[in-house]
C-alpha cells in the first residue's frame, strides 16, 4: 500500500483515538481525578493525602513547611498593625483630643469589625484557597495604615482601625491551611503553633512600634504628632511584603493551588451557598463558636483591660504597666502549642474523646486561674503570678479547640473554622460590653465574673458527639464508621458523581479518632 492510500486512514485512526481519550477525560473528570493528572512527589511522610505526617518548624520545605511559615507570618503581621496603636495611645489622643470613649470605641471597632470578615473569609478559602485568601487581605488592609498618617479626627482614626482589624481575619486561612497540609496526628501542633505565633503579634507590637516611634521621633526632629503617623508606615509596609511572600511562596494544598486542581478535576469546585448550608447545619460547629468565644475572646479583652488595670488598681508607673501585660500574650510563644500538643497526645491515647476532655480541662482551669487573679486584687505580685498561668491556660484552650476543628466537618472546613474563629471576637465584644463597661463594675469584679462564664460555657463542650467516636461520656456508636462525613454531607448522586472521593481519604486517615481498642494495629502506632 502507498504512503498516499495510507494516509486517509491513519487520519481516521487518529481521529477515533483524540474521540475516545476526550470521551473517557470526561467521564474521569466527574468520577475521579484524571489520569493525566499525576500528584507530586513529596520528599517528607505523607499520609494518603499526602499531608505531612509531622510538624518541623526549622524546615523550609515546599510545600507543606512553607505554608506553615507563611501562615504564621502573615497572621502575625495583622496582629502587629491591629495593635500597634496601643503603645502610642497617649501621643494619639493628645494629637486628635480623643476622650476615653473615642478610644473604647476605636478598639472595639478593630475587633469587632472582624467578626463579619472572618466569617466570610471560611467560604472564601473553601471555595477560593487559603493561599489568596491570606496574601489578599493583608495586600487589602495595608491602604488603612498607610491612611493613618492623615487621619484628623476621633471618626478617621475609628475608621482605619476597623479597616486594619479586618486584617485579623488571616486567622481563618492560616487554621484551614494548616488543617489541609498536616496529617491528624500533627494536625493540632501545627495548628496550634501557627496561631500562636501569630498571636504572639499582639506582644511584641508593644515593644517594637515603640521603638519605631523613637527613631521617627529623631527624624522628625522631636515633632511626636508627626512622629506617631510615619510609625505606621511599617506596619503598612510589611502587609505589602508579607501579603506578596504568602502569594508566591505558599500553596494552596499538598498537590497544587486550587486553580491547578480545580482545571484538572482533581478538587470539587465548591458552591459557596452549599458548603454554608452544610457548615450551618452542624451543632457541633455553634457548640465551638460559643466555647471559643471564651478563650480567644477572653485573649483580646484581657489585651485591651489588663494594663489600664495594672495601673489603676496597684498605681504603677503607665510604661511598667505596658511591660507588664505584655506578659500575656507572650505566653503565646509556648502556651497555644501546649495546648496543640496535648491534644494529639490525648488523640493517640484515647481518641476523639480524649481531645474533647483536653479542652474541657485546659478551659475550666483557664476559668479558675480568671477567678483567682480577680481575687488577688491587693497584691501585685500575686496578681501577676495569676495572670500568666490564667494566660497558659487561655493559649492552651485554643491550641485543643483546634485540634477539634479539622473534625468538625470536611467538606465545609473552611466555614467551620470561619464561624468559629468569629465567635473569638465576638465573645471579646459580648465580655467587654458585659463586664468592663459600667462604672458600677470593678475591674477585678468583672475580671471575676468573666471567670465564672468561662466555666459555665466550657460546659458545651459536653455535648460534642461524634457517632463514630464517641463523646465526652459516651461512646461510639456501633453502626457508624469514619464514612459518616460522606453520608452526612454529600447526596447520592454527588457520590456517584465522585464528588466525595477527596473525603473518602480524609475519612481513611481519620480512623485514629477512633477509641484505642476499635483502632487496626497499623492506626495504633
Amino acid at each position: 500500500t502507498t504512503s498516499a492510500a495510507r494516509e486517509p486512514l491513519l487520519r481516521r485512526r487518529r481521529h477515533i483515538t483524540t474521540h475516545t481519550s476526550r470521551r473517557t477525560i470526561k467521564k474521569k473528570i466527574i468520577m475521579a481525578p484524571p489520569k493525566e493528572f499525576e500528584a507530586p512527589e513529596h520528599t517528607i511522610p505523607v499520609d494518603s493525602e499526602h499531608k505531612a505526617m509531622s510538624l518541623n518548624i526549622f524546615s523550609f520545605q515546599r510545600p507543606h513547611h512553607m505554608s506553615f511559615h507563611m501562615s504564621w507570618l502573615g497572621f502575625f503581621i495583622s496582629f502587629v498593625s491591629t495593635f500597634a496603636a496601643a503603645p502610642m495611645v497617649p501621643v494619639i489622643r493628645e494629637d486628635l483630643n480623643m476622650t476615653k470613649p473615642d478610644l473604647g470605641n476605636a478598639a472595639l471597632a478593630s475587633i469587632t469589625g472582624t467578626i463579619i470578615a472572618r466569617v466570610l473569609m471560611g467560604t472564601f478559602v473553601d471555595t477560593v484557597g487559603p493561599r489568596i485568601g491570606l496574601g489578599m487581605l493583608l495586600l487589602v488592609t495595608a491602604p488603612f495604615c498607610f491612611a493613618m498618617p492623615f487621619v484628623t479626627s476621633a471618626s478617621g482614626f475609628l475608621i482605619c482601625r476597623l479597616g486594619i482589624g479586618l486584617g485579623l481575619a488571616t486567622f481563618v486561612a492560616c487554621q484551614f491551611w494548616m488543617s489541609v497540609m498536616f496529617n491528624g496526628k500533627c494536625v493540632g501542633i501545627a495548628n496550634a503553633t501557627a496561631a500562636g505565633w501569630g498571636n504572639l503579634g499582639g506582644g511584641v507590637t508593644q515593644f517594637v512600634m515603640p521603638l519605631v516611634y523613637a527613631g521617627m521621633l529623631q527624624a522628625t526632629k522631636d515633632r511626636a504628632f508627626t512622629a506617631w503617623r510615619w510609625a505606621y508606615i511599617v506596619p503598612g509596609m510589611a502587609h505589602l511584603l508579607g501579603g506578596m511572600a504568602v502569594m508566591f511562596l505558599g500553596q494552596d494544598l499538598p498537590d497544587g493551588n486550587y486553580k491547578l486542581l480545580h482545571t484538572s478535576g482533581a478538587l470539587e469546585k465548591k458552591s459557596a451557598w452549599q458548603v454554608n448550608v452544610i457548615g450551618m447545619k452542624n451543632y457541633r460547629m455553634w457548640c465551638m463558636v460559643l466555647t471559643y468565644g471564651f478563650c480567644f475572646g477572653v485573649e483580646l479583652t484581657m489585651n485591651n483591660i489588663v494594663a489600664s488595670y495594672l495601673y489603676d488598681q496597684f498605681d504603677v508607673d503607665l510604661a511598667i504597666a505596658g511591660v507588664l501585660a505584655s506578659c500575656y500574650g507572650l505566653m503565646n510563644i509556648f502556651a497555644r502549642s501546649v495546648g496543640g500538643i496535648t491534644s494529639d497526645w490525648a488523640s493517640r491515647k484515647f481518641g476523639m474523646r480524649g481531645r474533647l476532655w483536653c479542652l474541657w480541662l485546659w478551659q475550666t482551669i483557664e476559668g479558675v486561674m480568671c477567678i483567682f487573679m480577680a481575687l488577688a486584687k491587693d497584691s501585685l505580685g500575686t496578681t501577676i503570678a495569676m495572670m500568666v498561668l490564667f494566660s497558659i491556660c487561655v493559649q492552651a484552650s485554643e491550641g485543643a479547640s483546634y485540634g477539634i476543628v479539622p473534625y468538625i466537618t470536611r467538606r465545609a472546613l473552611g466555614v467551620a473554622s470561619g464561624f468559629i474563629g468569629a465567635g473569638g471576637n465576638a465573645g471579646s465584644t459580648i465580655c467587654i460590653a458585659l463586664f468592663f463597661t459600667k462604672d458600677s463594675i470593678e475591674t477585678y469584679d468583672g475580671i471575676m465574673y468573666m471567670g465564672f462564664a468561662i466555666i459555665g460555657v466550657t460546659l458545651l463542650v459536653i455535648p460534642i458527639h461524634f457517632p463514630m467516636w464517641g463523646s465526652m461520656f459516651f461512646g461510639p456508636n456501633d453502626s457508624t464508621e469514619e464514612d459518616y462525613y460522606i453520608k452526612n454531607d454529600f447526596s447520592p448522586e454527588e457520590i456517584k458523581q465522585g464528588l466525595a472521593a477527596p473525603v473518602q481519604k480524609f475519612c481513611n486517615n481519620a480512623h485514629m479518632e477512633r477509641p484505642p481498642s476499635k483502632r487496626t494495629g497499623s492506626e495504633s502506632a
